[in-house]
């Protein structure tokens, strides 16, 4: 007679596979939730390109930045919100505040859009402001 043998995995085959995937998620958890956090940043930067061009062609018609929303032509700071964003505001020297809300992290981090002039162009600088440089666009690091 023929003995059968019966398939499956032993005890501790199932345990290292339960082992590799508790690996796999401790590491992918951490690095989705970041994801997550700069997916929603990037929406201020998208509410806050309509001040870009206000702020710059200000400049191009004055030859000096606006510091109020009024000046560069853009709706009141309250009024641009989004989902994640409380506000956008034109300051002193045409910088751009970007005030966050509900992220996913602590507090209400802000982050800074600076213009500088090159030749009668305008470009922009993101690296100032309270948001935590990891959950910046890889541009603004």
């Amino acid at each position: 007679m023929k003995r059968q043998t019966q398939g499956g995995y032993t005890l501790i085959e199932l345990m290292i596979v339960v082992a590799i995937v508790g690996i796999l998620a401790a590491i992918a958890i951490p690095q989705y939730q970041d994801y997550t956090v700069r997916t929603r940043v990037v929406e201020g930067l998208n509410l806050a390109s309509a001040a870009k061009s206000g702020v710059s062609e200000y400049y191009n018609a004055n030859g000096e930045f606006p510091t109020t929303n009024t000046s560069a032509g853009v709706a009141q700071a309250n009024t641009i919100v989004g989902r994640y964003v409380s506000g956008v505001q034109v300051g002193a020297s045409g910088i751009i505040t970007v005030t966050y809300q509900n992220l996913g992290i602590a507090g209400t981090p802000t982050l800074l859009l600076t213009p500088t002039t090159n030749g009668g162009s305008v470009s922009w600088s993101c690296t100032g402001g309270t948001l935590v440089a990891h959950y910046r666009p890889g541009n603004c690091r």
